[in-house]
């Protein structure tokens, strides 16, 4: 199975309408205005040398690279972009393909000499859309996925059961996919820091800190195991969630009530149109300067609004009184059908 990851997508997408950016360091985020607030969406390679990622504020990143080209999102160009690259993707001999997002994709092929196949899936793409995309080559989908970073920008690596640990060994957790931060300092709280050392725990050991079914999880993630299987069955959206990220902080109640009253009707227009009930809500409260915390609950199955929007404001109450917002977000959950993907990523829901 082949892990097919575009190059600076964002980015390259815009110097193809701009070819004079090719070569300049380019920041795209928000509405492109680094006085607003506002994070960045992606960087070119020539920005991130200076150590501006996705996720930034976009002042920070502006203050970073003085120079920078700074461009607001365009999710519409972005979203055409991609469909062209899966399309060539599927058009492929005997590809089976499982799209993960705007710019990356599983391609499963039964084929002899997989780098000779990623070759072909790189030439293709560049031939119709222009854009370059980097592969790795694995014997599960977890492999692959790791192998892509040592293949970029535009190259091909292979990572199996053979070269696991010896490529992967040395790394901290954090670079496995699905252990980010987070669960990464939860590890090291176990004395696990590197790969090796996750791959080599006792799957039991884990279950007192992640529980029955995620401790043995992460034991897997170590040693690069799971599905050897790419799935095209259409991926259907667990949830849909919006957020805004407001100029002013909130300060007032009544501004919170507005805001979330709003945040819910945007999010039920999404929800409508997938015809299934909300299970659960989750509200996401960043308070100024930059501390977010998020408020969960599950709830009785219902297509009411107006109960959606009661429990939505009933998450609201749990925000600290006094403490100024600079963004809220909302997310619901809806029940899955029944013959929707299962686990088709190793990361667990959230936002």
């Amino acid at each position: 199975m082949l892990h097919v990851d575009l190059d600076q997508f964002i980015a390259a997408v815009e110097v193809l309408r701009r070819p004079e950016l090719a070569g300049k360091p380019i920041i795209v985020g928000g509405r492109g205005d680094p006085t607003e607030r506002a994070v960045v969406s992606t960087a070119s390679y020539e920005a991130r040398a200076f150590g501006v990622g996705s996720g930034m504020p976009l002042r920070i990143a502006a203050r970073k690279v003085p120079d920078a080209v700074l461009l607001p999102v365009d999710a519409e160009a972005y979203l055409a972009a991609s469909d062209e690259v899966m399309a060539t993707l599927r058009a492929q001999p005997g590809a089976v393909v499982q799209v993960l997002g705007w710019d990356e994709a599983f391609v499963g092929v039964e084929t002899g000499d997989p780098a000779a196949y990623a070759r072909q899936i790189q030439a293709a793409v560049l031939e119709r859309t222009q854009l370059h995309c980097s592969v790795g080559i694995g014997d599960t989908l977890v492999r692959a996925k790791n192998a892509t970073d040592f293949g970029k920008p535009a190259g091909i690596f292979r990572l199996t059961a053979e070269n696991w640990l010896d490529v992967m060994g040395a790394k901290p957790t954090k670079e496995l996919w699905g252990v980010g931060n987070k669960i990464s300092a939860r590890l090291a709280k176990l004395g696990i820091k590197t790969v090796a050392e996750l791959a080599a725990a006792d799957p039991q050991s884990l279950v007192p800190e992640f529980g029955p079914k995620m401790g043995p999880w992460y034991a897997s993630l170590g040693r690069g195991d799971g599905s050897g299987t790419v799935d095209d069955t259409p991926w259907v959206a667990r949830g849909h969630s919006r957020e805004t990220t407001f100029q002013t902080n909130l300060t007032e109640p009544e501004q919170v009530h507005d805001a979330v009253t709003q945040l819910a009707a945007e999010v039920l227009k999404d929800v409508a149109a997938e015809g299934r009930p909300v299970i659960g809500l989750t509200l996401k409260v960043r308070y100024a300067p930059f501390t977010t915390k998020t408020h969960a609950r599950k709830i009785p199955e219902t297509f009411d609004r107006a109960e959606v929007l009661a429990r939505a404001l009933d998450l609201a109450g749990a925000i600290e009184a006094g403490r100024p917002i600079r963004l809220l977000g909302l997310r619901a959950e809806m029940r899955m059908p029944d013959d929707a993907r299962q686990g088709h990523t190793p990361t667990r829901g959230g936002w």
